[in-house]
């Protein structure tokens, strides 16, 4: 390389930068400034008002909100974008604000990479038997729309009409459920999770009034078999958690659970074999780094491994989708 040529820090100072947009949208869900909009234009002081907050201070948040086109201002008065007005007014069927619970737990995880990199141990344990009941509310208060959303695009790409009785496996809030009983009425679905989290799936479940539609099997799948038989299982969310080890027992016992030829579905977050691809998996990948001891974002070949020694065959990857970790390995049983 030429050392006369310049090289100007351009990445260093997009990435440096990248975060402000996103924490000015994180106030503005704590905050629910977008709820006051939902009628209309209004002046700052009239939204703080609405929102409860102090009017000198607010005005500038809506002019940041204005910036990263989350709302529009006319010179005088304040307005959603359609994007906000969809998804951010709460009370709306595609409300999504409460994420805020999530994206804050994610971002100040985050921030101590580079402690969990220093020391080799990570800076939040993650333990969901212990989780305190206020934290687990918490946590699963800010995933359940994205587990809704992920399972509603299942449900719109995969054919399970000839399928009677699905489990939903490692299920956390009910949000894969719900959406699987909303697109397949005859569908008879079975949560399996641990106990303390059955019972939080349990109140979204019932919210959703999917309760005769949705049952709830309490139990720890890494180490003891499923309870019934079925002809198709979807584990969403789950090897990342695990550890590898943790990982091969629950597919095993998820195997012996499920009926001759039937599918399973492992889906979300998977790494090519680089394992810098996708840019949004190879850097979340960190997240668990930091929250647990020996549990990550794995690669499409660790998949094809860990599912063949459980017996699985016909193992294939889908790459279409990214919506909400989406994507997935399929695998039948012999």
């Amino acid at each position: 390389m030429n050392k006369d040529v310049p090289v100007p820090p351009r990445t260093i100072e997009a990435l440096a930068q990248a975060g402000y947009p996103s924490f000015a949208l994180l106030a503005g869900m704590e905050l629910d400034l977008f709820t006051p909009l939902k009628d209309g234009p209004l002046d700052a002081s009239a939204v703080a008002k609405a929102a409860g907050t102090d009017p000198g201070k607010t005005v500038h948040l809506l002019h940041g909100l204005v910036a990263i086109g989350m709302m529009q201002f006319d010179g005088s008065r304040f307005s959603n974008s359609p994007e906000a007005q969809k998804y951010l007014v709460r009370g709306t069927t595609d409300y999504i604000g409460m994420r805020h619970h999530a994206y804050r737990r994610r971002w100040e995880s985050m921030l101590r990479v580079g402690d969990t990199i220093r020391t080799g141990k990570p800076q939040r344990g993650m333990d969901y038997a212990a989780m305190s009941s206020e934290f687990r509310q918490s946590f699963y208060r800010g995933t359940f729309t994205e587990c809704l959303v992920a399972g509603r695009e299942l449900a719109t790409r995969l054919d399970f009409s000839k399928n009677r009785r699905l489990v939903d496996v490692g299920g956390g809030s009910g949000g894969l459920s719900v959406a699987m009983a909303e697109a397949w009425p005859d569908l008879k679905i079975t949560l399996v999770d641990l106990p303390s989290t059955a019972a939080v799936a349990e109140r979204y479940i019932d919210e959703a009034g999917l309760k005769s539609r949705i049952r709830l099997a309490p139990a720890d799948i890494v180490t003891g078999n499923l309870e019934g038989t079925y002809d198709v299982a979807i584990m969403r969310g789950l090897v990342p958690v695990l550890t590898p080890e943790q990982t091969q027992a629950a597919l095993r016992n998820v195997y012996q659970g499920l009926e001759p030829g039937s599918r399973l579905y492992v889906v979300g977050w998977i790494l090519d074999d680089t394992r810098s691809t996708p840019l949004s998996y190879a850097t979340y990948n960190l997240l668990f780094v930091n929250d647990y001891e020996n549990a990550l974002i794995h690669t499409e070949t660790e998949h094809r491994l860990w599912l063949g020694e459980a017996g699985f065959i016909d193992i294939s990857r889908d790459r279409e989708s990214r919506t909400y970790a989406a994507d997935y390995m399929v695998a039948r049983k012999a």
